[in-house]
C-alpha cells in the first residue's frame, strides 16, 4: 500500500500543476486540444484523491457489520475513478471536440501550446516513471504484462493507465495543433480533442471491466487452485480435494475454501495433521491467501461430487 500511496502522490502532484498550466494556456490560445487536456488533467488530480480516500477507506479493520474487513473499498473507489474518466474526462473531450469541429476558432499565440505540452510531458512521464517502478517493484521477476493482468492493486494500474493515456493525449494535441496551424485548418484541433476523449473512454472502458470483475467476486487463478489441490492431493490418507472456491476481498488479501476427502478409517488425528499440512504449505507458497478454511468430511463423497462445483470428471465419480 506504501508503494501504491507514492506513485498516486506523484501523479496527483504533476496533474496539479499540469492541469492549471493547460487551462491558462488554452483560454490564452483557443485551443480545444489543449482544452481536453486541461480536462484530462483536472479529472486525473481528482482521481488521485478518490484513489487515496479508497486506500484510506479499504485499511479499516474488520467490524462485526464486515467480518472480511474493507478491502473491496478500493475496488469501489476505484470504478468511481473509471466512471469519472469516462464521463467527464473523455465525454467533455469529446463534446469540446465536436463544438470546434462544428464551429472552428483560429488560434491565438499557438506557441504557448507547445510550450505547456512540453512542460506537460516531462511531468507526466515523471510520474508515468515513479508509477511504473513502483509496480515493476511489485511485479519482480514477473514479465510486464503478465504482472500487470495479474494484478490486483486498482491504484497502481490505474494510475499506469492514466499516465500512458495521458502522454499519448499529449502527442495527440501535439499532432493537432501542428497540423491546424500549418494546414490552417482549426478544425483538426477539434479532431484532437475528439481522439483524446475516445482514447479516455477506451481506457475508462477497461478499468471499468477490471473493477467490474473485482468487486463481483473475482477469484485466484486455475493454475493456482490447481496447485492448491495438488499440495493437498500429496498428503497422507487424503483421497480427493473438492473445488478450490476463492474470492479477493483486497488486493493482497485472498480468501479460499476447499473441502477435503480422507480414506475410510482416517483417525481425527491424522487428519488435522493433514489440514495443518496443507494450511501451512499453501500459505508459504502464496501469502496472498490470508484467510484459508479447509474443511474435512463434510458430506459422503457421492453427495459431495455429485455438487454443481465438482471437479472430479464424470467418470470418476461413483
Amino acid at each position: 500500500m506504501a508503494n501504491s500511496k507514492v506513485a498516486i502522490y506523484g501523479a496527483v502532484a504533476a496533474n496539479v500543476a499540469i492541469a492549471v498550466t493547460k487551462f491558462v494556456v488554452a483560454g490564452i490560445t483557443g485551443s480545444s486540444a489543449m482544452l481536453s487536456e486541461g480536462i484530462h488533467s483536472a479529472v486525473d488530480t481528482f482521481n488521485g484523491i478518490l484513489l487515496l480516500v479508497g486506500l484510506k477507506l479499504s485499511q479499516r479493520p474488520a467490524t462485526p457489520e464486515h467480518p472480511f474487513g474493507h478491502g473491496k473499498e478500493l475496488y469501489f473507489w476505484s470504478l468511481i475513478v473509471a466512471v469519472l474518466i469516462f464521463g467527464v474526462g473523455g465525454g467533455l473531450s469529446f463534446y469540446e471536440g465536436v463544438q470546434q469541429v462544428r464551429h472552428p476558432q483560429p488560434m491565438q499565440a499557438s506557441m504557448w501550446n507547445y510550450v505547456v505540452l512540453g512542460v506537460a510531458a516531462v511531468f507526466e512521464g515523471s510520474s508515468f516513471v515513479i508509477a511504473l517502478r513502483q509496480f515493476l517493484k511489485q511485479a519482480g521477476n514477473t514479465p510486464f504484462w503478465e504482472a500487470l493482468h495479474r494484478s490486483k492493486d486498482p491504484t497502481t494500474y490505474t494510475v499506469l493507465a492514466e499516465d500512458s493515456a495521458a502522454l499519448i493525449g499529449l502527442v495527440v494535441a501535439a499532432v493537432g495543433i501542428a497540423l491546424s496551424q500549418r494546414l490552417d485548418k482549426p478544425v483538426l484541433d477539434g479532431a484532437a480533442s475528439l481522439i483524446i476523449g475516445l482514447l479516455l473512454a477506451g481506457v475508462a472502458v477497461a478499468l471499468i471491466w477490471e473493477s467490474r470483475s473485482l468487486l463481483i467476486g473475482e477469484g485466484i487463478r486455475p493454475e493456482t487452485a490447481r496447485a492448491i489441490r495438488s499440495i493437498a492431493l500429496a498428503q497422507p490418507k487424503v483421497r480427493d480435494v473438492g473445488r478450490v472456491l476463492s474470492m479477493y476481498v483486497g488486493p493482497d488479501d485472498v480468501l479460499v475454501t476447499m473441502d477435503l476427502d480422507f480414506d475410510d478409517g482416517t483417525a481425527a488425528a491424522d487428519a488435522g495433521t493433514a489440514i495443518a499440512a496443507v494450511e501451512r504449505q499453501v500459505r508459504e507458497r502464496y501469502p496472498m491467501i490470508k484467510r484459508l478454511f479447509i474443511e474435512a468430511g463434510a458430506a459422503p463423497a457421492q453427495q459431495r461430487w455429485s455438487r454443481p462445483d465438482s471437479t472430479q470428471a464424470p467418470a470418476e465419480r461413483q
